[in-house]
């Protein structure tokens, strides 16, 4: 099954953007198809291997950076961009 996902990353402290670079440079290095925005980034893939993607990179996220808020969209379905 393919899934379609929002996802949303808000470190809490000072000085974010980094942190947010370093999330998404993560989820990339999956190999999935990620397209980060200024608002969310996109993801999209097989679901188990973007729920094990998704699990790995939270659970990194909160022992290397400490508090944060995810939030997530989740869609069965290919909603990949089309050019």
């Amino acid at each position: 099954m393919y899934l379609s996902v929002q996802l949303s990353y808000y470190p809490l402290g000072n000085d974010v953007k980094p942190l947010v670079k370093d999330v998404v440079k993560r989820l990339e290095a999956t190999g999935l198809e990620v397209y980060p925005n200024r608002m969310s980034t996109q993801i999209f893939g097989e679901f188990d291997t973007v729920m094990a993607a998704l699990n790995d990179v939270m659970k990194w996220s909160f022992e290397t950076y400490g508090k944060a808020v995810f939030t997530a969209n989740f869609l069965e379905g290919d909603r990949r961009p089309r050019d």
